[in-house]
């Protein structure tokens, strides 16, 4: 409770958010927060928590009860979620909005969607500093990760992984008045130089492997042949990191069966981020802490499903679905100091 600012805060978040509006059965908004947490996390269905609920004195609902307040508590949640998982901005983000984009996949219950590897997709940004999810969506399997998913704001630095190097979405971005900072792999676009010509991306890392450090103008071929501008910035990882790539690269090409090449394991020496922030604005060391940002609502993904044991929510009501699955990332968050200090996995530490 203290985390999330007392129970005075609580009650005006969750009527705010409609969540509680009037006390009846359930008195303040802390119970409420107390009765779908014990749902949310518990190993029981609705009925045990309404009964377990009535026999610790807590409140007396029916089931049904629960599962329409279950499913009135998704932006107060929401909410909630986001006050816990900020965290500091860099100062050369001068007020703006940093949006982290990031999604994850759960498995959806009942049998004929496991025999058919059903799954919840779910969608997130993160905004910075206002504190909150500014976007959260749950999807099926068939609804893929997509950049320009969530409307612009302008002004924004949208940060994201790999998988959101779409130039054209990008290039739409951009054009709507926001910035981005995104990781990229060497084979991730098709790079061009200032004429429109093929760039070696491999040879330019190896002539600064010694400095560890690139930051330069790029190009990126989009559709109908247009060419986007954005800046290269790559840095060298440190050793024990450069041997832990390898290890990695050699693994998949075992997996997949294809020769490795040397490009792929120079390039695999080097963290490489695209963004169309201005050096004059933004240092590369100011790049590079920004995207570090991004860790944070990932780590707080794989926390959920290792250490909460975000397994699916239960039924396949997209209304209860998501604040069960926020109560797990609101639940992992309070957690994290405790969890920090208790973890000893050293690639966990080492992605913090």
């Amino acid at each position: 409770m203290a985390r999330l600012g007392g129970a005075e805060a609580l009650n005006v978040t969750a009527r705010r958010t409609k969540a509680f509006l009037r006390p009846r059965e359930i008195t303040n908004a802390v119970d409420l927060l107390r009765l779908i947490l014990a749902y949310c996390l518990g190993d029981g269905g609705l009925r045990s928590t309404s009964a377990w609920a009535a026999s610790v004195g807590l409140v007396d609902v029916s089931n049904v009860a629960l599962l329409y307040r279950l499913r009135q508590c998704g932006d107060w949640l929401a909410m909630l979620v986001g006050r816990a998982l900020a965290a500091a901005a860099p100062k050369a983000s001068r007020g703006r909005i940093i949006r982290i984009i990031d999604a994850t996949t759960v498995p959806k219950k009942g049998p004929g969607a496991r025999k058919k590897n059903e799954l919840w997709r779910i969608h997130s940004a993160f905004d910075l500093p206002q504190e909150r999810f500014g976007h959260f969506e749950l999807t099926d399997q068939q609804a893929g990760e997509t950049l320009d998913r969530i409307p612009v704001v302008a002004g924004e630095i949208r940060l994201a992984d790999r998988a959101y190097v779409q130039p054209d979405r990008m290039a739409s971005l951009i054009e709507a008045g926001a910035d981005v900072v995104i990781r990229a792999g060497w084979k991730s676009a098709r790079w061009l130089d200032g004429k429109g010509n093929v760039f070696d991306l491999v040879a330019e890392l190896r002539k600064a492997a010694a400095r560890g450090l690139i930051d330069r103008p790029i190009w990126i071929k989009c559709k109908r042949g247009k060419r986007l501008a954005v800046r290269l910035v790559a840095v060298r990882k440190p050793a024990q990191a450069i041997a832990a790539s390898r290890r990695r690269v050699h693994r998949d090409a075992q997996r997949g069966g294809h020769q490795l090449t040397k490009q792929t394991l120079d390039a695999a020496d080097w963290v490489f981020l695209i963004t169309s922030l201005k050096p004059k604005d933004f240092a590369t060391a100011d790049v590079l802490t920004l995207y570090r940002l991004r860790w944070r609502i990932e780590l707080a993904f794989k926390r959920l499903k290792s250490l909460i044991g975000l397994k699916g929510p239960p039924g396949t009501d997209e209304r209860s679905a998501r604040p069960h699955v926020l109560a797990h990332l609101l639940t992992i968050l309070l957690l994290e100091p405790l969890v920090d200090e208790l973890e000893d996995s050293p690639r966990l530490a080492e992605a913090a």
